[in-house]
């Protein structure tokens, strides 16, 4: 519970009594919920979107059906079921949802593995049905390459054809960039020449969920008609990208917002369907995302401090 905005050690873990489901919900009995970078900062108040005062955050649960409201037709009680949260509320052990939310797991797919992989790779398959198609054989360069949006971004591209390379700040997310997929991996340093000498020349796209310094070096690494997209700021630094580099060369600079798409323009049946192709596409075996690290409930101020200080590789779910 979040009863003050500021830093997630100030999050509390209450008890109550489970909620009951009205006409046209379903209750979700929790067994895993993601939680991301955003996560950390929408508790601190730092986000475009301020809940009001107290909420309980996660917006990315998987768990099965606990109970159907008055007149709800399905999913049956036992389904295994995952449901993006918009209102937020997912770090609980139960949860009401509109059944319009509900997606149902795939046979195979572990609850942790669901509720990780949905911010992350709903994003990612947003950006390239929506956004920015990849082309199999494009080359694709990743910054924040070793984070859960990063790793998300190789697997992603990786599945369409291209030829990724991971950008990451230490051997360990280098490592697990490879593991999604990377055929090529590098640091920071010296990122324009080293992003033109792992692509042959220059980055058709580059995906850039970290923002600071390191957005205009990889915007400049860009070859003509190179495309890139602007995920998100876990550096915490907002760059100004020079717009005469994006003018040289026909580049074009893209917005990728997967949460505003689904909050204000979706619906939650379009939402839901991208959902269910995400978990669909992991279900038979095309996107491979890595089995998430996972905490208790009251332990959630401590991954989230963790997210924010760049601690994390891959992802976490909390589990109640």
């Amino acid at each position: 519970m979040c009863t003050e905005f500021g830093g997630p050690e100030r999050l509390t873990t209450q008890e109550g009594p489970d909620p009951e489901p009205g006409a046209g919900e379903v209750l979700v009995a929790v067994e895993a919920a993601g939680v991301s970078f955003v996560d950390g900062l929408i508790v601190a108040g730092r986000y475009q979107i301020r809940p009001p005062l107290p909420f309980v955050p996660g917006s990315a649960v998987a768990g099965r059906v606990a109970a159907l409201g008055p007149g709800v037709d399905g999913p049956a009680v036992g389904t295994p079921v995952a449901a993006a949260v918009m209102d937020f509320g997912g770090f609980a052990s139960h949860l009401v949802v509109p059944v319009a939310e509900v997606v149902a797991v795939p046979e195979g797919v572990e609850a942790a593995v669901a509720a990780s992989t949905m911010e992350s790779y709903c994003t990612m398959v947003f950006a390239v049905t929506h956004r920015v198609p990849i082309a199999a054989g494009e080359r694709v360069v990743v910054l924040g390459a070793g984070g859960g949006i990063g790793l998300a971004a190789v697997d992603v591209a990786r599945s369409l054809g291209a030829r990724v390379v991971g950008v990451a700040s230490s051997e360990e997310k280098r490592a697990a960039a490879t593991a999604a997929g990377a055929e090529a991996v590098i640091g920071y340093d010296d990122l324009k020449d080293g992003i033109r000498a792992a692509t042959g020349g220059g980055a058709d796209v580059v995906i850039d969920p970290v923002g600071g310094a390191a957005a205009e070096s990889a915007l400049r690494a860009l070859r003509s008609g190179g495309r890139f997209c602007v995920v998100g700021f876990a550096s915490g630094e907002i760059p100004r990208l020079p717009a005469n580099v994006v003018l040289l060369r026909n580049r074009t600079v893209i917005g990728v917002d997967w949460g505003d798409w689904s909050r204000e323009t979706a619906g939650p049946a379009a939402n839901a369907a991208l959902l269910a192709d995400v978990l669909g596409r992991v279900g038979r075996g095309e996107l491979h995302p890595p089995a998430p690290a996972t905490a208790p409930l009251d332990e959630a101020g401590a991954v989230l401090t963790a997210y924010a200080e760049r601690r994390v590789t891959g992802k976490y779910v909390l589990v109640p």
